[in-house]
């Protein structure tokens, strides 16, 4: 009984801090922020069904420095602004905004995510999170083959 209950007192600690994790900050003002790069993901993609559309990324200074040197430092702040893509007129233009997903540097607070806290904003609302406690299923585990590249997938255009 006794070693059972030393084993719940060594869990719960760590279980608390799991359902602690500190929350990704929305990135206000990030449109105002340098424009790394634009793609447009469509039909056929295999990530279509949860991507699918115009994506522009911006970077915060933090972490136009970390583009440059190939890590980024704590408070590097990348956005993802994901829209729909509206066709007419044989032209490709911005619907509806889907989510503002946001990777936010700070190594000691997301240190279980590489350093890096992940949330999504549905529609772009700062309160309606869409990743919240899922970040290391929801995110970092499709960013984890980018370990070399700080977990990053984007690279700035000249």
């Amino acid at each position: 009984m006794k070693s059972l209950l030393l084993a719940l007192l060594t869990v719960l600690p760590a279980s608390t801090a799991l359902a602690a994790d500190p929350e990704v900050p929305y990135p206000t003002g990030y449109r105002h922020w340098h424009h790394v790069k634009s793609m447009v993901i469509e039909q056929g993609h295999p990530l279509f069904e949860a991507f699918g559309g115009i994506h522009h990324l911006y970077a915060n200074a933090a972490a136009l420095e970390g583009y440059q040197a190939g890590k980024f430092p704590d408070g590097a702040v990348i956005v993802f602004d994901l829209l729909e893509a509206q066709r007419a007129d044989s032209a490709v233009t911005e619907g509806a905004r889907k989510v503002v997903g946001v990777m936010h540097k700070d190594a000691q607070k997301y240190a279980a995510t590489g350093g890096w806290g992940f949330e999504g904003f549905a529609g772009g609302d700062p309160t309606k999170r869409t990743v919240g406690a899922d970040a290391a299923t929801a995110c970092y585990a499709c960013h984890a083959p980018e370990k070399d590249h700080d977990y990053v997938f984007s690279r700035p255009r000249d």
